[in-house]
């Protein structure tokens, strides 16, 4: 047996026989990836102290990553099935890498955005090679299998993230986040040249350039505008989305008339296709909207540390399992469509029970909503994936992906925008009507309003001011003025306690008024995408449709509305 393996899958006579070995290898480069984000959350506090970061500065760590993660995949899709996926997923892995260790390193804002930003091209090319070389390497009686798996562990890292970085800041710095997908990549690299066999587009034309310069533009002025519009229509905000229509509108109408388009717009005319990427992006909106803010709530508002955080979101890791468990039985019976409605019908079901969260809630009110979320992950993406990658032929597996993987990217970061800002606006507000009448200056009050952390922080302060005149009237000589300062300090602490309770019941609410909105938009999805996605019983003319053509080299057409398969790349 080969030490390295060399052999294109291509050239294979029958399936690979280290298919599910090499399959371990790219979800390990996936979980890295996609714990890069949820890790952050909990290294954010730490990280912001030690460098000093303003809240746009952190937003723009976080953001960094994001924006051309989004936009470069679909891009760098095309060029890693042209030339090597697997050669994209090693460049993806030691770029992330060198972000990796530069981020920790940086002592500057800048510094950490431009790591994150590196670390969020190498991630443009680990994620969509991930799923191209999964399906380029599974022959299609295994391929959901493996796809669920994959979509598994998706699900699975947004909540390993933060027990993971709580398990490291008990004993190492903030750094530490950064340094350990290092040895992580090295394994990773090591495995893909071991254990995964060389793939790429039979025949592929030549790659459509400047239809992927137009979707890098509009795609990362979307992402912009999506962080800049929830602090105020600006002057950037509008100029973002003024970039965004403008690039759209010209990335269009220029694959319309190209003879071998980087994304025929054409495939959105399939309903399996265009309802799979609906319920994706909503169903993400939901996911890392209700993340956003499940995090701060544990944090601040229950007043768990990051290691406690993390492993109070374990039940919805071990949910997303169970839920991929159960898709891989459920789907085969009942229907693509069953199961991903089912999904979104699960994930409405965990934000409407978030709608009960009020001051007085403990972390046992938040089990049965993680529980139902994980479930609903677990249900929900694999099948979408599967529909997403079952409506592109072998020469375009890449772009299938990158299609997959930029629903969810534009998912997540709208679900942070509009429930993010929403969570803020209501906080906010909230907040004011808690304190009206409390004296409390106004310059306090804008600062509390800002977050949660910061309606703390003022709370905390107001308490600092209360032991300070304690002291001092300890140390008075005069029993009148130490009365009169022993006083003060009561009357400091007692403020102090009643900041700190307004702070933790106006979010509880604020999280409450986001869910049920959060619940709304996923419940209307939900319907909508039952009625678009076709039925169970079309899938098997579908599949036929899609092997001939396939096996012609003719682009599968995308005027059928039937759920779509595709067949296995070797002869």
């Amino acid at each position: 047996m080969r030490v390295f393996m060399d052999e294109p899958v291509e050239r294979m006579n029958g399936p690979y026989a280290r298919r599910w070995w090499a399959l371990l290898v790219l979800c390990l480069s996936l979980l890295m990836i996609v714990m890069a984000n949820t890790a952050l959350t909990v290294a954010a506090p730490s990280m912001t102290q030690d460098l000093g970061l303003t809240s746009t500065d952190l937003q723009w760590v976080i953001d960094g990553y994001t924006i051309p993660y989004a936009a470069l995949m679909l891009l760098f899709a095309a060029i890693g099935d042209k030339y090597s996926r697997r050669g994209a997923l090693v460049l993806g892995l030691v770029l992330f890498g060198g972000g990796a260790i530069w981020g920790s390193l940086v002592d500057s804002a800048a510094g950490a955005i431009a790591a994150r930003a590196v670390m969020g091209v190498g991630a443009a090319l680990i994620m969509p090679a991930t799923l191209s070389l999964l399906a380029a390497t599974f022959p299609r009686a295994e391929r959901t299998k493996a796809i669920t798996l994959w979509a598994g562990t998706a699900g699975f890292a947004i909540a390993a993230g933060p027990l993971i970085a709580g398990m490291l800041l008990e004993s190492f710095s903030w750094q530490s986040t950064f340094l350990i997908n290092v040895p992580v990549i090295a394994l990773a690299i090591a495995g893909t040249f071991v254990l995964v066999p060389p793939s790429k587009a039979t025949h592929a034309p030549r790659i459509d350039y400047v239809g992927g310069l137009l979707s890098v533009v509009w795609i990362a002025a979307l992402v912009f505008t999506l962080i800049e519009a929830p602090h105020g229509w600006d002057a950037k905000a509008l100029t973002g989305t003024v970039v965004t229509v403008v690039g759209l509108v010209g990335f269009v109408l220029w694959e319309l008339h190209h003879p071998h388009p980087l994304l025929d717009p054409r495939r959105f005319a399939n309903r399996a296709f265009t309802g799979a990427n609906i319920a994706v992006v909503l169903f993400l909106l939901a996911v890392f909207g209700a993340f956003y803010y499940l995090t701060q709530h544990l944090q601040f508002v229950l007043q768990y540390d990051a290691l406690e955080t993390g492993i109070r979101m374990l039940p919805l890791a071990g949910a997303v399992f169970a839920g991929s468990a159960l898709t891989g039985y459920l789907t085969p019976r009942i229907g693509m469509k069953a199961t991903i409605v089912a999904g979104m019908a699960g994930g409405t079901l965990a934000l409407a029970l978030l709608t009960q969260v009020d001051k007085s809630s403990s972390y046992a009110d938040f089990v049965a909503p993680l529980i139902a979320l994980g479930l609903a992950i677990g249900l929900a993406l694999s099948p979408c994936t599967d529909a997403i990658m079952g409506a592109f032929p072998e020469e375009e597996l890449g772009v299938g992906s990158a299609v997959n993987d930029t629903s969810q990217e534009l998912g997540g970061a709208i679900g942070i925008a509009i429930l993010g800002s929403l969570l803020s606006t209501s906080y906010s507000s909230n907040l004011s009507d808690a304190t009206a009448g409390s004296k409390l200056p106004a310059d306090a009050l804008s600062q509390a309003q800002d977050s949660v952390a910061a309606g703390y922080g003022v709370a905390e302060g107001i308490g600092d001011q209360a032991r300070q005149l304690a002291g001092q009237a300890a140390r008075a000589t005069d029993p009148q003025q130490a009365a009169q300062l022993q006083e003060q300090a009561g009357q400091l602490t007692d403020s102090a306690h009643r900041m700190a309770d307004a702070v933790g019941s106006s979010f509880a609410d604020a999280v409450a008024h986001t869910s049920l909105v959060g619940a709304a938009i996923l419940g209307v999805g939900a319907v909508s995408v039952a009625l678009l996605l076709p039925g169970k019983g079309r899938s098997a003319e579908a599949g036929a449709e899609n092997t001939a053509k396939a096996g012609a080299g003719i682009k599968t057409s995308v005027a059928q509305e039937k759920e779509p398969e595709f067949t296995h790349s070797n002869p």
